[in-house]
């Protein structure tokens, strides 16, 4: 990796780390319902919301309410966007004239973008008309990140509040969180993002001069097809609300969905800064910042090396690229390394860095292909997934998922010192480690079950065209995406099947509603608690002791739980490419 390189990354982990405090203390303002700008100039919008919806905002629900709430929203958001695939052929706004999308693929569909995992099993410009990738996908976009939003924000009511019943009112939580964070946001990442030349238009198809005409035996083809259509403003918050599914087939590699190195720029930030922000906003919601600034170090601190060994790793290239006589050291203009699969306006700096962030945040969406990488660089965007998509995570989703880790850490701290587990004043007792267990072990039990059941039937061994160890790869790539809600692929991987449209959709959904429902049943366990005064043998969990601990705990579930796997892909693959020939 060359100096400029690593500036670029370097620059990138620098602006999250610089932006993430303000828009967390925005967030925390938001949800905690203190008066700013935005209420005054949008207040009316949002009572006409509570009033259409017949909601008391003043009323708050109990964890069971909030829970069944969450659970009837998102299963109304997936029939809706299943119902309008299949007629899409009959509505107006599909000018390509697109025909009904499959019973199995439109179930897929729907269940993946309502749970905020976005994995495409076919593409967009080629299957789904205007109307369909605006009125479904993009909506989706917006409430499945807002509903992720309120579930964390739910349980850090539960944290701070004393003797309470109820912890807030998803409804609000909801309307809030997508108007004052998720549209404000995407309406000026949109706008940046049309001035570098992502295209927002209703327009069909545009037709392209060929400069030198196809000639066949049987014909000569003069032009090209290029799909357009209203990508810029879906773009936006596919990034923010780490969706990542995109309007293109090949997503952000597309020039017309990610046209130069500032839209990158932008779209990589976003992929990461709200999750990064929702650490600052616990540390103001439970009125302690400095367990935000722990739980952010946290995350850095398994991110940065990750990183660095997936720059280091591709820049270095591959004895089969040597052997074919390539040039994998970079400079004089050659870019070196394993160029295979990245864009060169990007090169392998830019596209390490999105792989990684994508593949931490639950985002999914790709400015490189994942499987073209060295065994290595695709098994840390694989591994990444595996821990629980903790490393900022989904919006909202990450940190509750982290928090569901430190509650372990804390557990294992106490029996260490003989004292009963606290965390933020709150005992920490065997119901709150059954459901952070539950919320740990469900995406594993989704990943290794699907995976086994795949290479153990003739319908799963038939998606991935290659033999062997990356075809082991790819499968197990897949269902580690859709049980972690991340949505992206190796992809050689046939998915548009029976077989994995319904396998990775019950994955997706496992991991989505079965994690929210144990992190708001803790939620409402710790509401209902007194604070406990700190003692002599409370554990602080702000120090830099307790964020090592945190991170060992995260490494140690996700090397128990995954490394036999891994060794029977990505591992064994990287050792016959790099042993004795």
């Amino acid at each position: 990796m060359t100096a400029n390189g690593w500036l670029q990354i370097a620059f990138y982990v620098g602006l999250l780390i610089v932006l993430s405090p303000p828009l967390g203390r925005w967030m925390a303002r938001v949800y905690a319902g203190e008066n700013h700008w935005m209420a005054r100039v949008f207040g009316a919008v949002e009572r006409i919301c509570y009033r259409l919806a017949g909601v008391d905002p003043a009323s708050e629900q109990r964890w069971t309410g909030y829970a069944v709430s969450v659970l009837l929203f998102s299963a109304t958001g997936v029939v809706f966007t299943y119902v309008l695939q299949r007629v899409q052929g009959s509505l107006p706004l599909n000018p390509a004239d697109l025909g009904p999308v499959s019973p199995h693929l439109a179930f897929n569909t729907a269940v993946s973008f309502a749970t905020n995992t976005n994995w495409q099993s076919s593409g967009g410009e080629t299957t789904l008309s205007h109307l369909t990738q605006m009125a479904a996908l993009t909506v989706q976009n917006f409430v499945s990140a807002a509903a992720g939003l309120a579930v964390l924000v739910a349980l850090a009511r539960g944290l701070a509040r004393r003797s309470a019943e109820t912890v807030g009112n998803f409804w609000v939580d909801l309307t809030r969180g997508t108007l004052y964070i998720l549209l404000p946001l995407s309406f000026v990442l949109a706008l940046v993002l049309v001035s570098q030349g992502v295209v927002q238009t209703f327009s069909g198809p545009a037709m392209a001069e060929l400069v030198q005409p196809l000639v066949t035996d049987d014909s000569t083809v003069t032009q090209q097809v290029i799909a357009v259509g209203p990508a810029a403003s879906q773009v936006a918050i596919k990034q923010l609300g780490t969706n990542g599914g995109g309007f293109f087939n090949v997503n952000s590699a597309h020039p017309l969905e990610n046209a130069t190195a500032i839209s990158n720029l932008f779209e990589m930030l976003a992929i990461l800064i709200i999750g990064g922000a929702c650490c600052f906003m616990f540390g103001r919601l439970v009125n302690d910042r400095r367990q935000g600034r722990a739980l952010f170090a946290a995350m850095l601190a398994i991110l940065i090396p990750l990183l660095a060994l997936t720059a280091v790793v591709e820049q270095r290239g591959t004895p089969v690229l040597e052997a074919a006589g390539a040039d994998v050291t970079a400079g004089g203009g050659n870019p070196g390394g394993n160029f295979e699969g990245k864009e060169l306006r990007f090169g392998i700096a830019n596209s390490t860095t999105w792989a990684v962030a994508t593949t931490a945040a639950s985002n999914g969406s790709v400015n490189s292909m994942h499987d073209s990488y060295t065994p290595l660089g695709g098994m840390v965007s694989m591994w990444l997934m595996q821990l629980g998509e903790v490393v900022y995570g989904g919006v909202g989703s990450g940190l509750y998922g982290m928090l569901a880790f430190v509650i372990v850490a804390v557990f294992v701290a106490g029996l260490m010192v003989g004292r009963t587990p606290e965390y933020l004043g709150k005992k920490i007792e065997a119901y709150e480690m059954k459901m952070a267990s539950l919320v740990i072990l469900f995406p594993v039990l989704a990943v290794l079950l699907g995976t086994a059941v795949a290479v153990a039937t003739t319908a799963g061994r038939a998606g991935p065209p290659n033999p062997g160890a990356h075809g082991f790869s790819e499968i197990l790539y897949g269902f580690s995406s859709a049980g972690n809600n991340n949505g992206s692929a190796f992809a050689g991987l046939g998915a548009n099947t029976w077989f994995y449209n319904v396998a990775l959709g019950i994955a997706m959904w496992v991991s989505r509603f079965w994690l929210m429902i144990p992190i708001l049943a803790i939620a409402g366990s710790l509401a209902r608690k007194k604070i406990v005064p700190a003692g002599p043998g409370t554990l602080p969990t702000h120090t830099p002791l307790f964020v090592v601990l945190v991170v060992g705990t995260v490494l140690l579930v996700g090397a128990l739980s995954f490394l036999p796997a891994l060794a029977l892909g990505p591992v064994v693959e990287h050792l016959a490419l790099w042993g004795p020939r």
